[in-house]
């Protein structure tokens, strides 16, 4: 039996909050954790951007990844451990890469889910380049956006088919309206989608792993009032069909962390928004919620840093178009793609993991969220994002917010 060390790394962006209370907790957890006979301790370090040699090896067994979405050095650095170094990533970075909204809303459209009708709408101005010109004359064809907005239905939303964190998202009523905000679109690629009018629900569910966790999403209020603190806003049956399509959408891309808005209309749930495998883990927004979201990240590294779970390197999709040809009902389908999903993220393996081992970690975090380190790592993020003279006030919200969460039983 030999003591052993799994080396986590952190590779992040302008992350402030969750990755302080990240590493106070691990040290508060203080694990050791028996695996195949010998005992597995770990380090937390924070990743840093620095020149590297191809054949330099990796010293991590696991990296969160918070920039791959944008930061290239750090993605072609985390693609390189993958394939050389037996390195474990959440996300995979060739699907963050290539797998845009548009990609999403095809793949999840091919396997029955209610996606709003979408049409895409090539691209108001481009770059300098010679052959645009003669491309466009000879091929390129005239469209009339009203009519566009006739068959999908007023209103509609125009939005970029990338995303981008609500960037350049236009709810439009008429034609003009809709010429508007196409003129002001610049050399984004557009997409024309179908409004779910007379929806009743807005939720955003969290996909952590096999974790969800189920928030009432209001995009209408302030950023810091978007996710709501109430509860019992879903069924049981409702919060379960929300996680299996979640961890669907999750285990077809490869985005082990990674969110899914939905709008329940008619008492039917369409997915509007789920290519987000960077999703917003700051305590400026989510409050209430991020101490569940600390204590998925704790369960899930941990998990998968001490079972050496491997990285699958490439995305197997031929499950999901086999069950999407057979004869089934939506809800039929479903249910195997979320017994595809829930095999793929070893579910079972995981939930006996995490009794056996982290039986403790409500109790450390109920505790760890009243002190003096985890309301410090509130202000400082505050103090990142509001101007100095907001800040205390700020602070004080999501700090009470937090101890209204630690009140009403501090688990999940």
């Amino acid at each position: 039996m030999a003591e052993v060390t799994r080396r986590i790394g952190l590779s992040l962006g302008a992350d402030i909050c969750w990755p302080l209370c990240f590493e106070h907790m691990m040290k508060r957890l203080d694990l050791r954790i028996p695996v195949e006979g010998d005992t597995v301790r770990f380090e937390v370090e924070r990743v840093t951007i620095e020149p590297f040699n191809l054949r330099q090896p990796v010293k991590y067994d696991v990296v969160v990844d918070r920039l791959t979405h944008w930061l290239h050095t750090s993605r072609e650095w985390i693609k390189k451990g993958i394939l050389m170094n037996d390195l474990y990533v959440f996300n995979n970075p060739w699907s963050v890469q290539s797998n845009e909204k548009h990609t999403s809303y095809c793949a999840m459209m091919q396997l029955g889910m209610p996606i709003p009708e979408t049409v895409m709408v090539p691209a108001k101005s481009y770059a300098p380049n010679p052959d645009t010109r003669p491309t466009l004359q000879r091929y390129g064809k005239l469209f009339d956006l009203g009519k566009i907005g006739d068959a999908l239905g007023w209103p509609m939303f125009l939005k970029p088919y990338d995303g981008g964190g609500w960037r350049a998202v236009t709810r439009v009523t008429n034609a003009k309206e809709a010429w508007k905000a196409y003129e002001d679109s610049g050399t984004a690629v557009m997409h024309a989608q179908a409004s779910v009018e007379g929806f009743d629900r807005f939720v955003r569910t969290i996909g952590f792993g096999p974790q969800a966790h189920h928030v009432l999403y209001d995009p209408s209020a302030p950023l810091h009032d978007r996710y709501t603190m109430k509860t019992d806003f879903l069924t049981p049956g409702e919060a379960d069909h929300l996680r299996k399509v979640t961890l669907t959408i999750n285990a077809f891309f490869g985005w082990e962390f990674n969110s899914c808005e939905s709008l329940r209309r008619n008492g039917i749930w369409h997915p509007i928004d789920f290519a987000n495998p960077c999703p917003d883990s700051q305590v400026t927004s989510l409050h209430w919620h991020f101490p569940w979201l600390v204590k998925s990240y704790l369960r899930w590294t941990i998990f998968c840093a001490a079972t050496k779970r491997k990285m699958p390197r490439t995305l197997d999709w031929e499950p999901f178009y086999a069950v999407a040809a057979k004869d089934l009902s939506y809800g039929e389908k479903l249910d195997r793609y979320a017994a595809i999903a829930d095999a793929r993220f070893e579910t079972a393996r995981f939930e006996e993991f995490c009794a056996k081992h982290l039986g403790h970690l409500d109790e450390v975090a109920a505790e760890f969220f009243g002190t003096r380190e985890a309301k410090d790592a509130v202000r400082q993020k505050v103090a990142a994002l509001f101007p100095a003279h907001e800040v205390e006030r700020f602070t004080e919200l999501f700090w009470q917010r937090i101890q209204a969460w630690r009140a009403a039983g501090a688990v999940g």
